[in-house]
């Protein structure tokens, strides 16, 4: 690489770190806005917040169809809540005993009605069918719910001028509505919502296109768009009840985040201490690319990642492995040096070198934390996540960073 071009990439690397320290300390004085334009996110365990426990009812739902359904629940309350302003909601699905249960933690809401509020009357859709027996009317799960729902709108009856709520499902959905419908034609096809009977229109043909209207003598122009509203927010593929509710401080989780953070600088004060003593020259090298890989790596964390203790402790873990790299490319530059090699020399043989050995070692944690993230809850989840991003930051710190700020202030002592 000519000197020329390592000068403008040093320049310029500089310059974004120097923003990006001023963007990720969230109190400096000289560029406050830079600082406030992406506020932190932080978890539950660190800023408090609400934990609410949903338990799940799968007394409809075939055993086969659990898992996805689960999915698809999780899936709706993140959505549902994400509506209201609160980000990264943290929603797993987990077991106890034969109950099947909802976890939500909302970082930052202190009052445990305006969580709840948050998750809202989110509606249970389902459609049945009406069948006569003797006296009696019982209705028959059709598996048609709200899973399946794409849309849904406030409309107004073209003869009567009532308010309806017109649905529109996604493919599988409109498939399994026009079965249904072709199916029962001269039958009745009841709606319900959270168990009421809205209507049970009797089916006059097959409906294609999976478009259905919900009507109501008991509808309101608010009622109507009331309920178009939740059900486009997210119709449980489930009905759920909540049999938990508590509230999380921030004490602990503040003196938990001091601690973290005077660990992670005494952290990387030691490890550049141990790469100048131990390398000289070279390990101030490593030093400067490890602390703009510190900004840069906090940056990024800033802007797409809720931190959480987990996730602290993964940045802090790659913090460590961010200078495996410049060890590696030492060592090989100190091999090439001591077969006589010119310093410019030694330098790019002995990161040709060591290329092999950092990208096989990078290469298998990124494998393991994407196991990691993908397979495991949401606490591992970020520790997995921030040592992802830690490990794909360090090998651009610690190989393109570090090989041209030796390119530029490395010289040969003959010359």
């Amino acid at each position: 690489m000519k000197k020329r071009s390592a000068w403008v990439f040093v320049i310029v690397i500089v310059l974004i770190s120097v923003f990006g320290a001023f963007f990720v300390y969230p109190n400096n004085k000289v560029l406050p806005q830079l600082a406030s334009w992406s506020p932190w996110r932080l978890g539950l365990d660190l800023v408090g917040g609400t934990h609410l426990v949903y338990k799940i009812d799968f007394s409809k739902v075939p055993d086969a169809s659990r898992s996805d359904t689960a999915n698809g629940l999780r899936d709706v309350i993140e959505r549902r809540v994400n509506m209201f302003g609160v980000k990264e909601p943290q929603v797993t699905v987990g077991q106890s005993g034969a109950d099947y249960l909802l976890n939500v933690d909302l970082a930052g809401i202190s009052d445990v009605n305006q969580a709840i509020n948050e998750i809202g009357q989110t509606p249970y859709l389902d459609f049945r069918l009406e069948v006569q027996n003797g006296t009696s009317t019982q209705f028959i799960p059709t598996g048609l719910t709200g899973q399946y729902l794409q849309s849904a709108k406030i409309d107004f009856d073209q003869t009567t001028g009532a308010p309806r709520v017109d649905l529109s499902f996604n493919s599988d959905g409109a498939t399994m509505f026009e079965k249904l419908t072709g199916d029962n034609i001269g039958k009745r096809i009841a709606i319900f919502v959270d168990n009421n009977l809205l209507s049970d229109p009797v089916v006059q043909d097959k409906i294609s296109g999976g478009n259905a209207i919900i009507t109501s003598p008991s509808f309101t122009i608010d009622s109507a768009k009331q309920l178009a509203s939740n059900l486009s927010a997210g119709a449980l593929p489930a009905p759920i009840s909540l049999i938990d509710q508590q509230t999380v401080g921030a004490s602990l989780g503040k003196d938990s985040l001091d601690k973290s953070i005077l660990a992670g600088v005494i952290g990387m004060i030691l490890v550049m201490l141990f790469m100048i003593i131990y390398y000289r020259s070279f390990g101030i090298y490593a030093s400067v690319a490890l602390i703009i890989y510190t900004i840069l790596s906090l940056s990024i964390f800033k802007l797409f990642v809720t931190m959480s203790l987990a996730g602290i402790a993964g940045f802090l873990l790659s913090i460590g492995m961010a200078v495996d790299a410049n060890v590696l490319i030492f060592e090989r530059t100190k091999e090439e040096l001591r077969r006589g090699l010119s310093r410019t020399v030694a330098i790019k043989e002995g990161f040709k070198r060591a290329w092999p050995s950092i990208r096989d070692s990078n290469v298998s944690t990124i494998i393991t934390t994407l196991i990691l993230y993908n397979l495991t809850s949401s606490f591992v989840k970020g520790l997995a996540l921030t040592l992802l991003l830690g490990v794909l930051v360090s090998m651009f710190t610690a190989i393109t960073v570090t090989r041209n700020l030796m390119t530029v202030f490395v010289k040969d002592k003959t010359q």
